[in-house]
């Protein structure tokens, strides 16, 4: 199975998915929204959240990273999906799916999956904006306040020039509450050709072989599982086969380091800490070890203890 890493707001920047591709076995990503409202934006609001545009459109492991546009209007995005698709990335992303009141209660996100029509008139501007050698693909959940027009919404964004759809397998109004429906992608599967990836409530190698044979999709985005457990996509990747190797606990104590370090050289002093207590309060889902960590630091805000002890790790000391 191919994996993508999710477009998670707040949560998997340009540092985690570093980090991520480092460890290992994912094929693509795909950027947190950038808001598209009533103007052209220039180069470096772009650059600010996806920096890979620097380096290819790449992450520093060779991994490609494609920008997420969010709006609900097909003219001002088809100008900036434009404009982002000259600086180098491989495609570009739509968003139809963020659940978030403020997003909605402005027309976008899952909002717009209660207009198909409108869904085809975005898809189709954005897909005669960019060149036809890069991707347009689109997000989209089974619906906003149900899933009955999940089909439709599928082949509109399919008229439109969807070259890949992502179905996050729960409607707005479920949220993030399990269980994730897999089954409704092959659903959408039987009516569209446009290839589909599978995404919500993947956790686990069982998550997956199960996501995979209820959806029948052999792509799946994950997001939250892989923040909380690294070496899914490597797990995933060994399962029924010889065991994964690099998803130890101890295996990640460089790339806990190289993140805090990339924390500390990138994102202001106010964010340091919150950030790498956010990490480690996921990765406790997983590892037993990472409570220990989480426990230690959930009171410290000062980066300079965090420095000494991230600079423990090497010595085990912190664990």
């Amino acid at each position: 199975m191919a994996i993508v890493l999710a477009p998670m707001e707040g949560l998997l920047d340009f540092v985690l998915r570093d980090i991520l591709t480092r460890v290992g076995g994912i094929d693509r990503c795909v950027s947190e929204f950038i808001r598209v409202t009533n103007t052209l934006l220039p180069e470096r609001a772009f650059v600010r959240v996806v920096p890979e545009l620097l380096t290819g459109g790449c992450t520093l492991a060779g991994v490609p990273v494609r920008p997420q546009l969010l709006g609900s209007d097909p003219a001002c995005l088809a100008d900036n999906a434009g404009r982002v698709a000259g600086l180098g990335a491989d495609g570009v992303d739509l968003n139809f799916g963020c659940p978030a009141k403020v997003v909605n209660r402005h027309g976008g996100g899952a909002a717009l999956l209660e207009d198909p029509q409108l869904l085809y008139q975005i898809v189709s501007a954005v897909r005669r904006a960019v060149p036809a050698h890069q991707v347009v693909s689109a997000k989209m959940r089974l619906g906003f306040h149900d899933d009955r027009r999940a089909e439709e919404c599928a082949l509109a964004l399919e008229a439109g020039g969807a070259g890949e759809i992502v179905v996050h397998a729960r409607t707005r109004a479920d949220a993030y509450r399990p269980p994730a429906y897999w089954g409704r992608i092959a659903d959408i599967a039987a009516v569209v050709r446009t290839p589909l990836v599978a995404n919500g409530e993947i956790w686990n190698v069982q998550d997956a072989l199960a996501c995979r044979a209820e959806s029948g999709c052999h792509t799946l985005m994950l997001g939250r599982g892989i923040v909380s457990f690294p070496g899914l996509a490597h797990a995933i990747a060994h399962a029924g086969g010889a065991p994964a190797q690099g998803v130890e606990w101890h295996s990640l104590h460089p790339h806990i380091a190289d993140f805090w370090h990339l924390v500390r050289a990138t994102l202001e002093r106010r964010q340091q800490a919150g950030r790498l207590k956010q990490w480690l309060n996921f990765l406790r889902r997983h590892y037993p070890q990472a409570q220990f960590a989480y426990d230690a630091l959930k009171a410290v805000n000062d980066v300079a203890v965090i420095d000494a002890w991230v600079a423990s790790l090497d010595g085990g000391l912190a664990w």
